[in-house]
């Protein structure tokens, strides 16, 4: 009887957040475009952290201090490990790789705690994942993606450890190669993998500042500029930080509402940077957020944020212009689409990230277009019949989906009762994905697998209607972040300087000039997506090491 009390309680639950996420949208700018379609039904574990790899294969991760996983091992493995406080003999799986192309999974190996980690790829495209909790605060895990076929797994190094035990931190990329950590619970410094002979750990106030009674500045949003120095964002409050001589060159105004970052759970994105202004003019984005106290008085439930701020930090004279998105989030992932506009998907109207702090899912997603005018900037699309609260993820994929899974409000997995742990992974297929668009959507027929900075190159791509004179096909090079916890970590999507498309002499084929980013300030070394984008519909993505 308590199992189905459980289980009515669970759909009354979601039949009233679509009911009232339906009710929210009513007199915004609603299109009703998009789709959904769930891909597997269970995928082992409900994924915490994910990256894409240039496999075109996904990495999803959860923690392993949950007991055991939906999904064993191989060949009897179990992991041996004292010091985990759920199960010391666990020969259950959490970490798979999934494949999109086939909807499959495979379990990988971890070893110490992930829980609330951090991470980045390398230049070489090793995936580099640092900290979580216990055991793992220290741990520099690393893996060498591969084919769905092959059996790459992860490695603990032996070698290299943090500093400073990390728990709720980011990394960013830098132009040298190497990876910045920063933050932490109550861990106020920064960091580098690897790390240089004799070199430490090094203070910065601003995170110290930036803390109060509810930790509002665990995962600080940080973001590359192509100057070389690092915006960084925690609590209300920003910064630009020159990390080569560990000094803070600008100060910004305090952003208007609420806090941002975890527990209060906004989310930022560095909008796309543009050849046409010579990637000078940078404008960063930050949405959603929850009123202060929500986290420590969950039970209130209070209003999550319905605002969000942009501003020009390169400017002379930078400030916050605030905008309203259609519905108040929280936990809301924000992702650089191949359009250059943002998506902004899962989360809740109400409370705070944590252990069931948070009600009322938002099941639509919202797209934010950066070149409209204010007040017409958000387009909403069709809602997801799953909510997807507290770690829950979201990631672009090569074929222009964007991927969702996750959602575990629980502390241990848990099946009953309202938003039990979610194991299913869906994709959310943007309006330019339809199919009334193929004959203007443009293919890759031939590119270079590797550029250098500054290099001018051609690519030839098909389209079946030819373009009409003085159209532009935009070239887009998106990053591979590590997103976890509302934040992409490493995010970026560049606009490339292109010459207009010339027929090649075959049919339906067309070449354009392309310029690569000028210098690594701009593109960190790495393995990008590069889409070919036809007045807002974009072709697969292929692979390009920048280098």
């Amino acid at each position: 009887m308590k199992t189905d009390t459980e289980g009515m309680l669970a759909r009354l639950v979601l039949l009233l957040a679509v009911t009232q996420s339906v009710m929210l949208v009513m007199g915004q700018a609603v299109t009703g475009g998009g789709s959904w379609r769930l891909l597997l039904e269970n995928a082992g574990i409900s994924t915490m952290h994910t990256a894409v790899t240039r496999f075109n294969t996904v990495i999803f991760l959860d923690r392993t201090n949950i007991g055991e996983s939906q999904i064993s091992l191989p060949n009897g493995r179990c992991r041996n490990q004292p010091q985990e406080q759920k199960a010391t003999r666990d020969c259950s799986a959490h970490s798979v790789m999934f494949d999109p192309s086939a909807n499959t999974v495979r379990p990988l190996f971890i070893f110490t705690d992930t829980w609330c980690s951090s991470g980045q790829f390398f230049p070489n495209g090793t995936l580099v994942q640092t900290g979580g909790d216990n055991e793992g605060l220290r741990k520099v895990r690393t893996l060498n993606p591969c084919l769905a076929s092959e059996t790459c797994d992860w490695v603990e190094s032996n070698s290299t450890s943090l500093q400073n035990g990390r728990w709720y931190s980011s990394n960013q990329l830098l132009p040298d190669g190497r990876m910045i950590v920063v933050g932490g619970r109550q861990i106020f410094t920064y960091e580098f993998i690897p790390r240089r002979a004799g070199e430490g750990t090094f203070e910065l106030p601003f995170l110290r500042q930036t803390n109060d009674v509810q930790n509002d500045n665990y995962y600080p949003f940080v973001h590359l500029l192509p100057d070389g120095r690092l915006y960084i964002f925690a609590n209300r409050d920003s910064i630009l930080l020159d990390y080569g001589t560990n000094t803070v060159v600008r100060t910004y105004p305090r952003i208007p509402g609420e806090p941002r970052n975890y527990p209060s759970a906004g989310s930022s994105v560095m909008l796309p940077l543009e050849a046409g202004n010579n990637y000078t003019d940078v404008e960063i984005l930050v949405c959603g957020g929850a009123r202060f106290g929500a986290f420590h008085n969950s039970r209130a439930q209070f209003g999550a944020s319905q605002t969000c701020g942009r501003m020009l930090v390169t400017g002379s004279s930078p400030q916050w212009a605030m905008e309203d998105m259609p519905t108040r989030r929280c936990m809301g992932d924000m992702i650089l689409l191949p359009t250059a506009d943002v998506l902004i998907i899962n989360g809740a109207q109400n409370g705070s990230q944590g252990w069931g702090f948070a009600s009322v899912p938002v099941l639509n997603p919202v797209a934010y277009v950066p070149g409209n005018a204010p007040g017409a900037r958000f387009l909403t699309y069709r809602a997801s019949t799953i909510p997807r609260m507290y770690h829950a993820t979201a990631v672009l994929i090569p074929d222009g989906r964007v991927l969702v899974a996750g959602s575990n409000t629980h502390q241990f997995y848990t099946f009953t009762g309202a938003f039990p742990t979610e194991l299913r992974v869906e994709a959310f297929s943007p309006p330019y994905t339809a199919a009334v668009y193929s004959s203007r959507r443009p293919r890759f027929i031939s590119y270079p697998h590797q550029v250098r900075y500054g290099q001018t190159f051609a690519v030839v791509i098909g389209l079946a209607t030819a373009p009409s004179n003085g159209t532009v096909v935009n070239l887009n090079l998106v990053s591979c972040p590590f997103t976890t916890h509302s934040f992409a970590q490493g995010q970026r999507l560049l606009k490339l300087g292109v010459t207009p498309p010339v027929a090649t002499g075959v049919a339906q084929q067309y070449r354009i000039t392309v310029t690569a980013p000028p210098r690594a300030t701009v593109a960190p070394p790495s393995y990008y997506m590069l889409f070919a984008n036809n007045n807002g519909l974009p072709s697969r993505a292929v692979w390009v090491q920048i280098s």
